[in-house]
């Protein structure tokens, strides 16, 4: 397998983790995001969005958004329940990472590490307060359980870490959120983690 990655990206890091994981070998192919490598007539015939990450599953045959990689990754291993609402469930976490989350904590994160805070400031403000709701929604629903879904590590714990665990980076303050402190703590400690910026 091959990854076009970007070692800052969260996103991309969903996917290095979930590879790591399940110990799948795989070559990692870095782009600049801010050159505009994604928009390049070779990567736009892999992935016509023009993001990353972009996996090569076979020869000649890609998938993109980092969610759907995890997904197919994690298809028949424990890191995906087998049961339908248990396969649902996750799959509900992952789409509220995507429209509730990333939005705020991962853009906040990308526009103060690449010097766009200054100039999107107005922007960036207005991030503060869905974003932290987005914590509120994870804090309440790890109350009673160690992982977002069936109690048990899966994906959906993947899809969610990948951000939150950056998240001061994008001048987000987890002080407040014991119960996600916690749970960061117990999915950084699962088997063959990697950290965001390994390669």
């Amino acid at each position: 397998m091959r990854l076009w990655d970007h070692l800052k990206s969260g996103n991309g890091y969903k996917v290095r983790l979930v590879l790591a994981q399940l110990a799948i070998p795989y070559e990692r192919v870095e782009l600049d995001i801010e050159r505009g490598e994604t928009r390049t007539p070779e990567f736009l015939a892999k992935n016509p969005n023009g993001r990353i990450p972009v996996l090569e599953y076979a020869p000649g045959r890609f998938l993109a958004e980092s969610n759907a990689i995890a997904f197919y990754l994690a298809d028949g291993t424990p890191l995906l329940p087998d049961d339908r609402l248990g396969r649902a469930e996750v799959l509900q976490w992952m789409f509220f990472e995507q429209y509730s989350h990333e939005p705020y904590i991962a853009t906040s994160r990308h526009w103060i590490l690449t010097g766009k805070a200054a100039e999107r400031r107005a922007l960036l403000d207005a991030k503060r307060e869905p974003g932290y709701a987005a914590l509120g929604v994870m804090e309440r629903r790890l109350r009673d359980r160690a992982f977002f879904v069936g109690e048990r590590y899966s994906i959906a714990d993947v899809a969610l870490y990948a951000y939150t665990h950056v998240a001061h980076e994008g001048g987000f303050d987890l002080g407040g959120f014991p119960r996600v402190r916690e749970w960061l703590a117990r999915v950084a400690a699962q088997p063959r983690h990697v950290p965001i910026t390994a390669a």
